[in-house]
């Protein structure tokens, strides 16, 4: 490794804020859940914020570091930060509850849906990604839900679709015995000329 392309993280071991993941949010879900999740609910990396693979720390380039330690620095909510080791879920915590709050909620992780709220669903599943957070599934991963609640909700979501091809599959059949029908009149009538022409 050169000494320019070395620069970075060297850079980000040094200067840079130590940076842990949380397990007692894991531990949460996997209690409550039943479900094992990785780092990836909440970082870009699966194995969390350490190291030196695409994601964690030691890969950043200096603005990505100055996007990190502004984002440390997002006390309160609302402020809009992006944290470049953290994905859309992660920022999405950091920008409603504020690091301050996010800190707190450390110690009693179970109170982190209420503090979320129902409001953000960043996949579009239907499913709230503080419910996803509770049942262990990804909040950034559409498909990824509890099987009976993805059913409903895309029951409910594609209802008239059901409707209108159950209604065009039996208006199909109507039309396809009337004109069965039809033809068989038609073929009857053939053969009753033919037997009066004889």
């Amino acid at each position: 490794m050169t000494p320019r392309r070395f620069l970075p993280a060297a850079i980000a071991f040094t200067l840079a804020l130590p940076a842990y993941g949380y397990p007692e949010f894991q531990q949460f879900v996997k209690k409550n859940s039943g479900r094992g999740t990785n780092c990836a609910m909440c970082h870009v990396h699966p194995d969390g914020p350490e190291g030196l693979k695409p994601g964690q720390i030691g890969s950043l380039s200096t603005e990505e570091l100055n996007q990190l330690n502004r984002a440390r620095a997002a006390f309160e909510p609302g402020q809009n930060a992006h944290n470049p080791i953290l994905n859309a879920f992660g920022d999405s915590i950091i920008n409603t509850l504020g690091k301050t709050k996010f800190l707190q909620i450390r110690l009693h992780p179970e109170e982190l849906p209420e503090a979320l709220g129902d409001t953000s669903d960043l996949d579009r599943d239907g499913i709230p990604d503080s419910k996803e957070y509770i049942a262990g599934t990804h909040p950034l991963d559409d498909s990824s839900g509890e099987p009976a609640s993805l059913f409903l909700i895309n029951l409910r979501r594609y209802a008239f679709h059901l409707v209108m091809m159950v209604v065009a599959t039996g208006a199909g059949l109507y039309g396809l015995n009337a004109m069965l029908h039809w033809f068989d009149l038609l073929m009857s009538s053939g053969r009753d000329k033919d037997a009066s022409e004889k």
